[in-house]
């Protein structure tokens, strides 16, 4: 533990110890099963415990309705970009997007593949410093997919999309943080690498009237939504180890309190980041506060050399990958669940330090 470093990587990301320290205790023999969990054949009576009760607390945590299916699937949320469409723009064809972010972008530009996408909203202009105005809806498209937070640019939707047609959304970076109402959407997903546990699994919450329609006649068996549900996410090997890991996690929110508890926790810890942002000078923000999310945080000292610097002399600190996206540059600060709030207030005391070791030109 003294060696642990704290981690603001976007994701993989860090992941909470106590997490970390069961799957430790239960990685050469898991309880009495004589194995590891990376050994045991998915469809042995001892997996498939293991994969009910992480289908069981993600219902239970999420308050998920009983006309969901949960689905635990590979590829991560870019597969699901072509996946969505491939299933559920079927019906007229069309599909609305809200262009919020470099992977809202990626998730336009495949589904584009395979109908008539039309972008409501788009803030790309203005380098996505806050989340677009919508206009255009079109009530009778097939969906509206929106990406809930924009791990990237450090953006939020804090109000859902205004339209009749069902939502789609990509929550990869905020599932978990807070309760969100999932009647309220037609389809979420999630990859996992964020707020769940490791990369390889991709949560899928799917309304089962959204479920019953018919793929476009060349999806592939392995991407229909209807195959994986069947076969209860298990029509090939799904991935075992990151499901399991995923169950420690949902096990870890539960005993914290739940969601409700989570939030607090997140509200408070982004509270301390963006109040020092906001009483200084040294660096800029540049998210539009009402857009602001409180799992990506980013900032600049408008200098991309004392950035660099920044991000250099962090790491030596025990604070790594505070670098931006490669897209954007600057920094940025992920502070997902399982970041301690000790972590962020070590983070503040750094940037306060540095802001006086270095003074701009």
């Amino acid at each position: 533990m003294s060696n642990r470093v704290y981690n603001f990587a976007a994701g993989p990301a860090t992941i909470a110890v106590p997490v970390l320290e069961k799957a430790q205790q239960e990685l050469l023999c898991h309880g009495a099963d004589g194995m590891s969990v990376m050994e045991m054949s998915h469809r042995s009576g001892m997996y498939l415990a293991i994969y009910e009760r992480a289908e069981a607390l993600l219902r239970e945590l999420m308050a998920i309705p009983e006309n969901y299916t949960v689905l635990f699937l590979q590829g991560g949320a870019s597969m699901q970009f072509a996946q969505v469409p491939m299933n559920l723009m079927t019906v007229t064809g069309t599909a609305d997007y809200i262009d919020s972010g470099n992977f809202a972008k990626n998730a336009i530009k495949e589904a584009q593949r395979y109908g008539k996408v039309n972008v409501v909203g788009s803030t790309a202009d203005i380098a996505y410093s806050r989340i677009p105005e919508i206009s255009g809806v079109n009530d009778e498209a097939d969906y509206l997919h929106f990406t809930t937070n924009n791990t990237i640019f450090g953006t939020h939707f804090w109000q859902l999309p205004q339209t009749k047609a069902p939502l789609v959304t990509d929550m990869s970076s905020s599932i978990l943080s807070k309760p969100y109402d999932v009647s309220k959407y037609a389809m979420i997903y999630a990859g996992a690498q964020k707020n769940i546990g490791p990369a390889g699994v991709c949560v899928v919450i799917i309304r089962n009237d959204m479920l019953e329609r018919e793929p476009m006649a060349f999806t592939p068996t392995m991407l229909k939504y209807q195959t994986m549900a069947k076969a209860g996410s298990m029509y090939n090997t799904p991935p075992t180890f990151g499901i399991y890991m995923a169950m420690l996690t949902f096990e870890w929110l539960k005993e914290l309190g739940g969601l409700e508890v989570m939030e607090k926790m997140n509200r408070e810890k982004a509270a301390v980041l963006y109040d020092y942002l906001d009483s200084q000078s040294y660096y800029i923000a540049p998210v539009e506060k009402d857009s602001r999310s409180m799992m990506n945080v980013t900032f600049v000292t408008g200098d991309k050399d004392l950035d660099k610097k920044f991000a250099a002399d962090a790491a030596k600190a025990g604070l790594v990958n505070l670098a931006g996206h490669r897209l954007v540059g600057g920094m940025r600060a992920s502070i997902y669940n399982a970041m301690p709030k000790a972590g962020i207030e070590k983070l503040v005391g750094f940037m306060d330090d540095f802001a006086k070791a270095n003074p701009k030109a």
